[in-house]
């Protein structure tokens, strides 16, 4: 791991004594959640059925039928505005999790932005969560220096990763981006920095099939 990476997992535990122990045990739950964080991959989540494969390629799908709900998902962004993923049922969201801290959300942000202008007036609405910044004035700077124009909720924490249940396609590291089809669901997922063609073959299928 970095030292990029290593750094936020000091800051995070300091920000978070004066919170309480509530705040004290998300934290804990969801370092533990992303022990790989800021990493190109993480591991399987859950025991029992998972209903998904792992192409060679990262990307895991689910098939219709054998998908989960995308669990609520709403909240502040990271510009002061709100955001509810549900409002957005109907169309295809990408969801993408990533800190200004960790150098693969770098790598990948403008292939995002870029996939995001393509796609947006296909019925594909692209939402961020930036997770274990300490505060919004680093994830604004980020956003800013790589022109991306589509929200991010705030979760410092981690507590809206946590709301995945195990055993499904729920993000595992940072970056993680996942694919929630048209009926509020999650069909698939990859641990890993995209680049502008890896996210459009992972998103092409629905646009195609689920018109």
């Amino acid at each position: 791991m970095s030292a990029a990476s290593r750094a936020p997992l000091r800051s995070n535990r300091t920000a978070a004594r004066p919170s309480g122990r509530a705040v004290l045990a998300v934290g804990a739950a969801a370092a533990a959640l992303l022990v790989s964080a800021c990493s190109s991959g993480g591991t399987s989540g859950g025991g029992g059925q998972t209903g998904f494969i792992t192409g060679s390629d990262g990307i895991a799908t689910a098939k219709q039928g054998e998908r989960a709900d995308a669990p609520e998902l709403s909240g502040k962004t990271v510009d002061g505005g709100q955001v509810d993923v549900a409002d957005f049922k109907g169309k295809i969201v990408v969801l993408n999790v990533w800190g200004s801290w960790c150098g693969p959300c770098r790598a990948e942000a403008k292939n995002l932005e870029t996939v995001y202008k393509d796609t947006k007036d296909q019925g594909v609405q692209f939402v961020g969560i930036n997770t274990r910044d300490t505060s919004t004035g680093p994830a604004r700077a980020f956003e800013k220096d790589y022109g991306i124009t589509y929200p991010s909720l705030y979760d410092p924490t981690g507590k809206l990763m946590l709301r995945f249940a195990k055993g499904t396609l729920n993000p595992q590291a940072i970056p993680s981006t996942l694919v929630i089809d048209r009926d509020g669901k999650v069909a698939a997922r990859t641990l890993q920095a995209l680049s502008e063609e890896k996210l459009r073959k992972m998103l092409d299928p629905y646009l195609q099939s689920e018109k």
